[in-house]
């Protein structure tokens, strides 16, 4: 891989994280009941949040860990010996966050809710991307370790 393909990949991954940590904090105050809401109200007050909050953990950490493997790419040239291991955790965070996608929508069921539509769907976006990152990341381990 070239160093400013890898350079490229970083910028990526670094805008996606931006705008998925501004959509985490922009889109409560978007919900109907939290419309008229204080900041306090918002984000002390709701469980399913905080749920949310919690399992975007996960995210979060694989995706530093894709940026500090494509900055060891960018600066070796070539692919690290870490770089199993970190595809690892990647894969093992991709399937956490889809732990988390499955009782959030068990929590919707459970609970009265005014749009499950809207949730049931979004968690399936989450839920589907995260199956493909843990299938890309499997793969490109697989391929990277060494065979029997």
């Amino acid at each position: 891989m070239k160093r400013a393909l890898a350079r490229v990949l970083q910028v990526a991954v670094l805008v996606l994280g931006v705008a998925v940590l501004a959509f985490l904090l922009w889109e409560p105050h978007l919900e109907g009941r939290n419309a008229h809401a204080t900041v306090s109200q918002v984000y002390f007050h709701d469980p399913f949040l905080a749920f949310a909050y919690l399992g975007s953990i996960a995210f979060f950490a694989a995706l530093f860990r894709a940026f500090t493997l494509l900055g060891q790419v960018a600066g070796q040239g070539g692919i690290p010996p870490s770089a199993p291991a970190n595809l690892r955790f990647i894969r093992n965070c991709a399937f956490v966050l889809i732990g988390f996608v499955v009782v959030g929508e068990v929590f919707i069921f459970l609970h009265e809710s005014d749009d499950r539509a809207g949730c049931v769907f979004m968690g399936l976006l989450v839920a589907l991307g995260s199956v493909g990152v843990a299938l890309a990341a499997a793969k490109l381990e697989r391929s990277l370790v060494p065979g029997p």
